[in-house]
Parts: C-alpha cells; sequence; structure tokens
C-alpha cells in the first residue's frame, strides 16, 4: 500500500515521502496514529499543492530576509555605559539589551537569540553584530558604546 507520511515514521521514512508498506502496518499503525494517509490520487494532488504553497512561502520569507539585511547593512545603534574613574566601564551591553535597542532605535523586533554576539560587550566603541534573520540570511549592524 503506498502511504504518503505525514510525519517522520522511523525506519520507514520521513515526512511528506510517499513510501510503500504492507498493508496491514499501514492499516494497523500508520493510518490510526495520524502518521500518514493513502496515497490515493487525491491526497497526492493535495500533498503536491501544500508543498508547493510551502516552498513559494519559503521564497517569500527568503526575499523578505534579503532586503531586511540589505536594509540594515549601514545602520548603527547607540547605547551608553557607566565608566569609572580610571576607564574602567561597569557592567556589559548583552544581546538581550541589543534587541530592546534595535526594538527602540530601528523599530525592529528581533529576538535576542537571534542576535549574534559570542560575548557580552564590556568596552566603549564600535562593534559589530550579527543579526540571524533567516537560517541563510545574516545581517551585521554597529553597536556604539559611549560614555555615559
Amino acid at each position: 500500500m503506498k502511504v504518503i507520511l505525514l510525519e517522520d515514521v522511523k525506519s520507514v521514512g520521513k515526512k511528506g515521502e510517499i513510501v510503500e508498506v504492507s498493508t496491514g502496518y499501514a492499516r494497523n499503525f500508520i493510518l490510526p496514529k495520524n502518521k500518514g494517509v493513502e496515497a490515493t490520487p487525491k491526497n497526492v494532488n493535495d500533498w503536491k499543492l501544500k508543498k508547493q504553497h510551502a516552498d513559494k512561502v519559503a521564497a517569500e520569507n527568503l526575499a523578505a530576509a534579503r532586503e531586511l539585511a540589505e536594509q540594515l547593512k549601514d545602520k548603527s545603534v547607540t547605547t551608553t555605559m557607566k565608566v569609572g574613574e580610571n576607564g574602567k566601564t561597569f557592567g556589559s551591553v548583552s544581546a538581550k539589551e541589543v534587541a530592546e535597542l534595535l526594538k527602540s532605535q530601528l523599530n525592529l523586533d528581533i529576538d535576542k537569540k537571534k542576535v549574534l554576539l559570542p560575548e557580552p560587550v564590556k568596552g566603549l566603541g564600535g562593534y559589530r553584530v550579527g543579526l540571524k534573520l533567516h537560517p541563510e540570511v545574516t545581517a551585521e549592524i554597529l553597536l556604539n558604546v559611549t560614555e555615559e
């Protein structure tokens, strides 16, 4: 029996594949647990349409991420830090604070987990900060840290 898998099934196949399994396995395991549907012409056609739509949406998201990365190329955000008498800074700027700066200064809502900051910024000056906008697209902005 041919089955379209709706999720990964160990030792059978991955989600979206059309696989041949025994009739008993399909009737007793795959179909009752909603791990797949029978590969009738209607179901195959519906699956192809869903896949085309998903591919189109993924391409649109990738294009939007690339466009945003191009817009962010020359942008920067600025923050201030307290500095002691000998020029030593108090505290640091973390990924969470960079995300908040992006929201307040550039009106961008980017999750703190998408801010690529290897370690917190603990000094004054300009720093390049990466932003993971899409699995395939990374942008960079300039973080300026000035004295308070």
